[in-house]
């Protein structure tokens, strides 16, 4: 009987522990209250590119005081583009869009970054100036593919591969999108580098397929990423910046032939400019939305990044606890969790139940269905 006392102590003396997740942390200048991070969600809900007024109470019924959230996708250019109604951030009116929704997250103590993006060969001719063809790193036309909400058939267009002159225009296309950001108010902006979009295709060996020094060695391929992450730091600044990688994804036909290598490279030279986090995605998130079991880690990542690191990889309250008390992350990035359930940090805390998510309605153009009226506890 002994061990049953022992083991109902263990388990009080565990309870009255601070929840991993609720533990406060400190990111560069940023005091966090909680390590439940809003994950960057497509909702395909900004007409003509441009946020809209019903993005205020979607994001600020998200936010909480030192609670991080990193805004959708937006696009740096309008050659960025690749599917409906997805905001961007390169004329003055989207920046002045943009700003009503920072201003609301922030009169709810959050923390807000931009997630700057662009789709390069994950288009076709309709999203694109003039119908021209997509810009990328080769003209190997990726073939038709599933929304990710598993209804939409997507067609895309052969693209360009961009001329080794070209690349520096686009460079700068980042750097101009981090500082509208910033001008907008955001408190940083997260580059994204992950899920088969332009960088990721520079940087994954299936599709980059360049014999410039943007292509063939490792060192090549993750050149133009990087000089992303340097025009971008010297444009705002070190502290605001961070950049989403899935080395272990093949999303959108982008995988890598040596994942691990490519992760580890990322996270070493990261180091050099400082920046204030890498968000990982976790390599058992092979598709998207559904997990897979999986010999690899991001461990090795973890241990040689030496800012914050966050990952994402379809987090449960338990295990996104598990992965920050055992020092797998510092943060864990919730996505469909967070969309239906506005309060979710308070429904960890009280250990409520938690909505269901419609996965129907994910990428409807509603400014309400399936976007601001999922419920908040009533307790």
């Amino acid at each position: 009987m002994g061990s049953t006392v022992g083991e109902e102590q263990l388990s009080e003396q565990m309870e009255q522990q601070p929840m991993p997740l609720l533990t406060p942390y400190k990111m560069g200048k940023f005091l966090l209250s909680h390590r439940i991070v809003l994950a960057p969600l497509t909702r395909q809900r900004s007409f003509g590119n441009v946020p809209q007024p019903h993005a205020i109470l979607y994001y600020s019924q998200r936010a909480s005081k030192g609670g991080l959230l990193i805004a959708e996708a937006t696009g740096v250019s309008d050659t960025a583009q690749g599917y409906p109604h997805t905001p961007g951030i390169w004329t003055k009116e989207q920046v002045e869009a943009w700003k009503p929704i920072v201003d609301a997250v922030h009169e709810k103590g959050g923390v807000f970054f931009c997630q700057i993006w662009h789709v390069g060969r994950v288009s076709n001719y309709g999203y694109q100036p003039n119908g021209q063809a997509p810009i990328s790193c080769t003209s190997k036309q990726l073939s038709p593919q599933v929304d990710a909400n598993q209804i939409n058939k997507l067609e895309f267009s052969p693209p360009r591969a961009l001329v080794t002159e070209e690349i520096p225009l686009v460079v700068n296309d980042f750097r101009l999108a981090a500082r509208n950001a910033i001008d907008a108010g955001f408190d940083g902006v997260e580059i994204h580098g992950a899920h088969g979009y332009l960088l990721d295709q520079f940087m994954k060996d299936s599709v980059n397929d360049r014999t410039d020094h943007y292509g063939g060695s490792l060192e090549n391929r993750c050149r133009f990423a990087l000089e992303i992450v340097e025009a971008v730091v010297k444009e705002i600044g070190a502290d605001k910046v961070g950049i989403r990688l899935s080395p272990f994804a093949s999303y959108c036909e982008a995988g890598d032939s040596n994942p691990e290598a490519l992760g580890l490279y990322m996270a070493e030279a990261l180091n050099k400019y400082n920046i204030v986090y890498a968000h990982f995605v976790e390599p058992r998130m092979v598709t998207v939305g559904e997990k897979a079991e999986t010999p690899h880690s991001l461990l090795p990542m973890r241990k040689a990044f030496k800012g914050t690191f966050i990952s994402a990889g379809g987090y449960t309250k338990e295990d996104g606890n598990k992965a920050i008390a055992e020092g797998a992350t510092d943060l864990a990035v919730f996505g469909r969790l967070f969309l239906a359930n506005p309060d979710l940090p308070r429904r960890f805390e009280l250990n409520a139940p938690l909505n269901k998510y419609n996965r129907e309605t994910f990428y409807i153009p509603d400014p309400v269905v399936g976007y601001t009226d999922y419920p908040f506890l009533s307790y």
